[in-house]
Parts: C-alpha cells; sequence; structure tokens
C-alpha cells in the first residue's frame, strides 16, 4: 500500500508532460502559416530554389501559382487567394497600388530581368542575331505583349532594329513566357526571345546558345513585388513578414543574381554573345 501514492504521483508527472507536450505541438501548429504568391513565369526557377530554402528554416508554407503577369493580374482583381505578388513589370504593381489593393510600403523591385534571342540549335552560336536579321529561320517565338513584359519588351528589341515587319507572317506568339520557351525547346520555333533566366545559370547556358539583348534595345526590364490587401486583412501577416525578410537577405539575392537577373546597382555592361559550351 505504501507504494501506491509514489505511483500515482508519478503517473500524474507524466500526464503533465504528455499535456505539455501536446499543447506546445498545438501552439506550433497555429503560428505556422501557408501562403500563397502569384509569381511571373519568367521567375519560376529561383522562385522555386527560394521557397525550398525557406521553407527549411521556417514552420511556415508557401504555395507558388506561377502564369503571365497579365493574367494573374486578372486573377487578383477576381479576388484570387493570393497573400503576394510577383510581376515581370512595374505597372502592374503600380496599378494594384492605385487601386488600394495592394500595400505600397510593402513595394520592392526584386530583380532586372534579362532578354535573349535563344535557339534550341547550339550549331547557330553566335549566329542568332544575324539569322534574325537574315530571316533565315521558319518561326520566331515571342510572349504576348500584351500580358507579358517580356513579350513587349521583344517587340521592342524587333522595333530598334527594323524587323518588326520583316517577322510579321514568322512570328508565333506564346501566352507567356514560359510557353514561349517550350515553343523554341521544341523545335516548333527556331528561334525565340526568352527571359535569360529560363535557360541560364551559374554564368553559362543550360542548353543551346543565344544572342544577350543589350539593355539599349529595350526599355529596362524592371520586376517589382508587392504585398497584397487581402494578406493584411486576413491576418497572415506572420508567414508573408517572415518570407519578405527572408527573399530580401543574401541567400535569396544570390540565387536570384545565378540565374542571369541583375539586382541592386548594374556594374557592368552585359555580355551579348554566349553558347551553353
Amino acid at each position: 500500500m505504501a507504494s501506491r501514492p509514489i505511483q500515482y504521483r508519478m503517473i500524474s508527472r507524466a500526464s503533465v508532460a504528455l499535456v505539455a507536450l501536446s499543447a506546445l505541438l498545438r501552439c506550433s501548429a497555429t503560428l505556422a502559416e501557408e501562403i500563397t504568391l502569384a509569381v511571373a513565369s519568367n521567375f519560376s526557377a529561383p522562385m522555386t530554389e527560394i521557397v525550398t530554402a525557406f521553407e527549411s528554416t521556417s514552420e511556415h508554407r508557401v504555395r507558388v501559382a506561377f502564369g503571365s503577369s497579365g493574367k494573374l493580374l486578372a486573377q487578383i482583381q477576381h479576388g484570387a487567394p493570393f497573400e503576394a505578388f510577383f510581376s515581370a513589370d512595374q505597372d502592374k504593381v503600380s496599378y494594384l497600388i492605385s487601386a488600394g489593393s495592394a500595400d505600397p510600403a510593402s513595394r520592392i523591385t526584386y530583380a532586372r530581368g534579362r532578354l535573349i534571342l535563344w535557339t534550341a540549335n547550339s550549331t547557330l552560336a553566335g549566329g542568332e542575331r544575324q539569322a534574325l536579321e537574315s530571316g533565315a529561320f521558319r518561326h520566331l517565338a515571342i510572349a504576348n505583349p500584351r500580358l507579358a513584359p517580356y513579350g513587349a519588351a521583344a517587340m521592342e528589341v524587333l522595333h530598334a532594329l527594323k524587323l518588326e515587319d520583316e517577322t510579321r507572317a514568322k512570328r508565333v506568339v506564346g501566352e507567356n513566357i514560359a510557353q514561349t520557351y517550350q515553343y523554341v525547346a521544341s523545335g516548333n520555333a527556331q528561334l525565340g526571345f526568352i527571359a535569360l533566366s529560363q535557360v541560364f545559370l551559374n554564368g553559362n547556358l543550360t542548353a543551346g546558345s543565344g544572342w544577350i539583348v543589350p539593355d539599349t534595345l529595350h526599355q529596362p526590364i524592371r520586376q517589382d513585388a508587392v504585398i497584397l490587401q487581402r494578406d493584411r486583412e486576413q491576418g497572415r501577416r506572420t508567414a508573408t513578414d517572415a518570407f519578405w525578410a527572408f527573399f530580401q537577405g543574401q541567400q535569396a539575392q544570390r540565387i536570384i543574381e545565378r540565374y542571369g537577373y541583375r539586382v541592386g546597382t548594374p556594374t557592368q555592361t552585359p555580355v551579348e554573345k554566349v553558347d551553353a559550351g
């Protein structure tokens, strides 16, 4: 009989520990949030890597919807459940801010994009611009300039080179920059204006060959991001603010640069010709 009170005390302490652990786990689950980002297609590779790095150090989870900036903007206007918008330009972010749909204090220019005239045929290495100007191709792929800033930049390049009329019949238009890349990668188009980040990593092209278009031939492709007011209203500030801080940190910035984007102040003139070899 003397041992029974001791047994009860031991069970009681174990129960307290289990209750405390259960409460801690419930608290952790409550603090963990999931957010959804709307991200321009050209930024899919670096964003995927950045999200993986963020989730490895955070209890929060991030989902990403990729698409053309124009289509994503339309979805946001129709109430799509996004917490933040990473556009391929600045105009759409400005529009959302002026409409009261985004937090102006959160706005950042997260990257400056670069355009490349790319071919999957590496035998053209060094001759992409000449092929464009001579018309030595069947089809030229560009992204829809009404929806995709990289498509608008491509049209500016064609105008600067006085090739708008000459290429009109040969142009095939992708809904977004991802589809444009597929046209060229599949061989359905011999040349295409795509985002450098789609075929670039750590200083080299990952496939094919291309002419990196000088910035002087088109308006700068400044890509802005902003936190949407829906995020503030739904109370997801903890997760979104944590991701926002991580995104602007050194690790994420290094990832962005690895894919050929510029961050900060440009320090050098872009190289115009590179190949995968």
